[in-house]
């Protein structure tokens, strides 16, 4: 029976575990690790013949143990919450378009338990496109938590399918800055390599034969002793594309230490991630017809560490 968002379980206790203690019972009947069976009476949502039951009490048999299980929570159930750095760059019938700081996900996904830019705008009181699969309404792009920038969402379902169907026809640009360890030769080009999963890690991404077509383009902004800053713009969007791309000409972003960065340059120039930064986004706005462009400055800790750089020449 479901109570309250939770299921309750009634059963009566064996002879098989007279004298056991409530939470060792509970344990073996309900097949639960010790620690769980303790947690839930110490969270009150045990009883015994109709009273709140302590870790330490005896079964007695023939005992009628309560137990309701709280409703675990959906790892992609989106969780509205206000989140503290991202910034609203625009706003309209249409469109919201979103300074996204690194730490937060674009949506809630397997895994992932912190903060969402989906959250934030449902806890700010926005109301965006149904279209898409629940946890992901309104998302017609993906930056990676680790990564900082601007990202457009749409609130119309107009929006949301003519800005998926920009996306899929590569008629957005995408603009980002990379600070990457060393010097690309040439110093601007295109890299046009296929992408799949690591074979070795799920989480990781690599270039591989077997992969989906990937096209990056780069340009040379800054060559510095230690590392380039470079201008990147993507002709697809495979995750971790310029990460991925970067790392397999050996010059990783710096502190991406997941695709090979150097750990004491990263530690060197105060970063815990990689220097990597969605820096401009130009499309067709999908109410008007204008071709609108929208920016984001270098957060805090990606200035610092470019200024690190430039001081170490």
């Amino acid at each position: 029976m479901t109570v309250g968002g939770g299921e309750q379980r009634t059963l009566q206790v064996p002879e098989g575990l007279s004298g056991e203690r409530v939470d060792v019972g509970l344990a073996r009947m309900f097949g639960i690790s010790r620690s769980k069976a303790a947690d839930l009476v110490a969270q009150e949502l045990v009883t015994v013949d109709g009273r709140a039951a302590a870790k330490s009490d005896r079964l007695v048999p023939g005992a009628i143990l309560d137990v309701t299980f709280p409703r675990e929570p959906d790892p992609l159930e989106v969780r509205a919450e206000v989140v503290e750095g991202i910034r609203i760059i625009h706003d309209d019938d249409d469109i919201v378009v979103v300074d996204k700081p690194v730490g937060v996900a674009v949506h809630p996904s397997m895994g992932w338990t912190g903060p969402t830019v989906v959250g934030h705008l449902r806890g700010a009181g926005y109301q965006i496109a149904t279209s898409g699969a629940p946890e992901r309404r309104g998302i017609v792009q993906r930056l990676d938590v680790g990564t900082s920038g601007v990202m457009v969402i749409a609130k119309s379902e107009a929006a949301y399918s003519r800005l998926k169907n920009a996306f899929r026809r590569r008629e957005v640009d995408k603009t980002y800055h990379a600070l990457v360890q060393g010097h690309p030769d040439p110093l601007e080009g295109t890299i046009d390599a296929p992408i799949g999963r690591h074979q070795r890690s799920d989480w990781k991404f690599t270039v591989h034969e077997d992969g989906k077509h990937s096209v990056t383009h780069y340009s040379t902004l800054e060559a510095h002793r230690f590392a380039s800053l470079l201008e990147v713009h993507l002709e697809t969007g495979r995750t971790h594309q310029i990460r991925v791309h970067m790392a397999a000409l050996k010059h990783p972003c710096v502190g991406d230490l997941t695709y090979g960065a150097d750990p004491t340059l990263a530690q060197r120039v105060g970063l815990e991630r990689q220097w990597l930064h969605a820096v401009r986004l130009g499309f067709e706005h999908p109410g008007t017809g204008d071709y609108v462009e929208y920016e984001s400055s270098y957060p805090d800790d990606l200035a610092h560490a470019l200024e690190v750089i430039r001081d170490a020449d």
